[in-house]
């Protein structure tokens, strides 16, 4: 299949951006060291668990396409389908609301399950906040899926299943042309080094996750691991400039961006290491250069806070979402705004839902604001 996407030279500038600004954070005494640590955290604390935990569930996905799961799943009544809309927004990452919403595209799904799937999902974010606060997360997803259930459930009830149902379109025209395109040759690369990466990663992850010092527990002179941690983003940034605009095929179910698992594994999580990179090393500047007290964030009234955060959460795709879930996890706002923040965003799943059912998906995004607002604000009142 012809990709029809620009070609590489004319999409890679803005990308590189990113790291020659780390790079020039790098040389800048101020900042040299809080960007080292940051961009380390972002490879070990969060690149290193987003690896693994994909790797794993694109081989569970692998598995299950066989089996015929899925159209047991759609054939499902309306009951049914909400629940299986709001437990695959619930999954890390935007690989389920995607495939719901494809799925929806086509007609199988109804307007319930749209809207279960994009008031539960958390998208890139849920990442983050599972690998550096598991506790927080698994609160915060369980407090999503109840809200997309129920959403979801309400909204099927008052409309029916055919509301807002698209016309049904062939397979090949429901993909959006950023999801059709191929990834080219010039980054395949960065599925061979994470290859070699993603067990050691992973062992140096859940080290520093018990709070141990990882150069330590490694016989390795003091500052080691911040220094390959940094460097190794700083490559796997280059890959992600580097590479064609991005795909989420892998996740949406079309295999045709990526020739193998590690691939799809390497190209979804250098975009979610950029993001991450972009949020650490922002805050940071920020401190740096206001002396700003974060400290001083959470005494805001949360009547403003999480407003503010589920109008963030309107924004399309995970970097707003990353950003906002980097400021929570530095203390810049409450868990309840993280909250609202996460049932209100709707991740990348919203870019090819505005592009082939626009009307659906900014009345299905205005739906779940509303359980956006209730529980974060309810959490706020009962615990804050």
């Amino acid at each position: 299949m012809t990709s029809i996407s620009p070609p590489l030279h004319a999409q890679t500038p803005l990308r590189l951006v990113v790291p020659a600004s780390f790079v020039a954070l790098l040389c800048w005494e101020p900042m040299r060291e809080a960007t080292l640590i940051a961009m380390s955290s972002a490879f070990w604390q969060v690149a290193s668990f987003v690896a693994a935990t994909l790797w794993v569930l694109y081989a569970l996905r692998g598995r299950l396409e066989g089996t015929g799961w899925l159209p047991r799943m759609l054939a499902v009544g309306p009951g049914g389908q909400v629940l299986f809309g709001a437990l695959m927004g619930t999954l890390p990452g935007c690989g389920g609301a995607i495939a719901v919403m494809t799925q929806f595209i086509r007609g199988k799904l109804g307007f319930g399950a749209l809207v279960a799937v994009l008031t539960a999902t958390m998208g890139d974010a849920a990442f983050l906040l599972l690998a550096t606060r598991p506790g927080d997360g698994l609160i915060v997803l369980v407090l999503c899926f109840l809200a997309g259930l129920v959403t979801g459930a309400v909204t099927e009830w008052l409309h029916g299943s055919g509301f807002m149902r698209p016309e049904v379109l062939n397979e090949s025209s429901s993909i959006p042309p950023h999801v059709r395109e191929g990834n080219s040759g010039q980054t395949e690369w960065s599925g061979a080094l994470w290859k070699v990466l993603i067990a050691p990663a992973a062992v140096v992850g859940v080290v520093s996750s018990f709070q141990i010092d990882v150069d330590e527990f490694f016989m390795m002179p003091a500052g080691t691991f911040a220094v390959v941690g940094a460097g190794i983003t700083m490559v796997l940034l280059m890959a992600w400039a580097l590479r064609s605009k991005s795909s989420h095929a892998a996740v949406g179910g079309h295999s045709e961006a990526c020739v193998s698992r590690i691939q799809c594994v390497a190209f979804d999580t250098n975009s979610v290491l950029c993001w991450v990179a972009i949020g650490f090393v922002s805050f940071e500047f920020l401190m740096v250069a206001t002396a700003f007290d974060v400290a001083t964030l959470p005494t805001v009234a949360s009547g403003i806070l999480v407003p503010a955060a589920v109008a963030v959460g309107w924004m399309p795709g995970g970097g707003p979402q990353l950003l906002t879930t980097s400021l929570y996890l530095n203390g810049g706002v409450p868990l309840s705004a993280q909250i609202g923040n996460a049932i209100s965003n709707d991740g990348d799943a919203l870019f090819p839902a505005l592009a082939l059912a626009p009307r659906a998906a900014v009345v299905a995004t205005v739906y779940s604001t509303v359980p956006a607002l209730v529980v974060a604000l309810g959490y706020a009142r009962l615990f804050e």
